[in-house]
């Protein structure tokens, strides 16, 4: 039985809310490691095995988190935390041997902020002998603090790569040190350990001084080690400007409002919406126009949405900023999703109004993270150890554990997931579904 299609007497808020279950639905169809003989935690790949990234996974879970936090549907939690668990690694720092080849501080930053925000936004806590939320943020943080990965190259800053053996360990780019400093700011709020913001203020401060944040608040890609990273690649993408973003305004909120990060705050947001949404409209501007994203690109807008619209809650004077634009963003996202037999896939481009043909997971998860989004205005602001937070936390978490003394193994049958299967969710016409396009917010 077909549900009923939304009505006129339908609130908007609940029009949306149906909109995101129909998206979240079509997004989980792209997961398939909850099913036999598949590994837990990730999309398919990494390539050639699939096109998907082990990184993917982590941010994905981040955005189920805040679909279910924006909606309250708790239909997906338990795989949502099976797979944070499972990818924990041996010593719960989200280091799994099995992607050592390809392990990235960015990579490793993506599960640990989806971490902290199941802790910022009281996500069901694990079992008591499992990793907590806020303790698996912690080691992400503490391992990426460690000394070793902190040399005088290019005076300071993250490499890209963890292991020294990894193709790209010669290079420094903002998304590597934009999850530690957004991690170490949202730590900061979250636990008013100082540490965590001078480590954030201190990483600011090397982007800023390295030329990879210029003074018209552009952000560029990184550089390499062996040119003391003056041969910046000066490719924008939206996700660096989102992670810096938000973790900008945390800071401001950890500040109590300081002029410093005001101002901060303020010059990126313009820079953000000048360059990445001309007339209103998330836009990639790397590769949208002549369509050569990557896969990890194809999934970018998705966050910078999200994140944005965190930010008028930890700073919530940029609200009358934000909100009209995301909004706006989000109506173009939901109105080219037309394609497909089911006359609802989503594809990648937003601007025109059509679908593109461009299909995939972080494609689905960009429109369900711009739509999701519009619902923040009536959830909490993220919580803190002081104002509601419960998850357990370890100050001293992942300290030690950066050693890669684990050889990379292959995951056999025993260590994968058993044959759960996903819900099946009986769901509304698309004239139904996306009706409250026609309706005011």
């Amino acid at each position: 039985m077909n549900r009923r299609p939304i009505t006129d007497s339908t609130s908007p808020a609940d029009a949306i809310k149906q909109s995101c279950k129909t998206l979240a639905y079509d997004l989980m169809t792209y997961y398939k490691g909850n099913e036999s003989g598949q590994t837990p935690g990730i999309l398919p790949g990494p390539p050639p095995a699939g096109d998907y990234y082990w990184w993917e996974g982590g941010a994905l879970w981040g955005t189920m988190i805040d679909y279910w936090h924006l909606t309250g549907d708790d239909t997906y939690n338990d795989v949502v935390t099976q797979s944070l668990l499972w990818q924990v690694g041996p010593n719960k720092d989200y280091m799994p041997p099995n992607v050592t080849a390809s392990l990235g501080n960015d990579d490793q930053g993506f599960w640990g902020m989806t971490a902290m925000l199941a802790a910022e936004e009281g996500f069901p806590n694990p079992p008591e002998d499992e990793p907590q939320w806020l303790a698996l943020a912690q080691a992400v943080f503490n391992t990426q603090a460690d000394p070793q990965r902190h040399d005088k190259s290019c005076n300071g800053g993250l490499r890209w790569q963890i292991p020294f053996s990894n193709n790209g360990y010669n290079y420094k780019n903002s998304i590597a040190n934009g999850c530690f400093f957004n991690l170490g700011a949202r730590l900061a709020r979250y636990t008013q350990n100082d540490t965590y913001a001078k480590w954030a203020e201190e990483t600011w401060d090397w982007v800023r001084g390295v030329g990879f944040m210029d003074n018209d608040y552009n952000i560029y890609d990184g550089a390499h080690v062996e040119h003391n990273c003056t041969d910046i690649n000066k490719a924008q993408f939206s996700y660096n400007n989102g992670v810096f973003l938000l973790g900008a305004a945390y800071m401001y909120n950890y500040t109590e409002g300081s002029p410093r990060w005001k101002t901060e705050l303020d010059n990126l947001l313009d820079a953000t919406l000048k360059v990445f949404f001309p007339n209103n409209i998330a836009f990639e501007i790397a590769c949208e126009e002549h369509m050569t994203c990557t896969t990890d690109m194809l999934s970018f807008k998705g966050y910078v949405h999200r994140w944005m619209s965190t930010i008028t809650q930890v700073a919530p004077y940029t609200a009358e900023k934000i909100q009209p634009v995301l909004k706006q963003s989000a109506t173009a996202a939901i109105n080219q999703c037309t394609g497909g037999d089911n006359q609802r896939t989503c594809g990648f481009g937003w601007a025109s109004g059509a679908f593109d043909n461009s299909v995939g997971a972080g494609q689905t998860m960009n429109v369900l993270a711009a739509v999701s989004s519009l619902l923040i205005g009536g959830t909490k602001a993220p919580f803190t150890n002081d104002t509601g937070g419960t998850s357990g936390g370890d100050v001293n978490a992942g300290q030690g554990s950066d050693t890669f003394s684990n050889t990379p193994t292959t995951i056999g049958t025993g260590d994968r997931a058993g044959a759960g299967i996903l819900t099946l969710l009986i769901l509304a016409s698309t004239a139904g579904t996306f009706g409250w396009m026609s309706t005011g917010l």
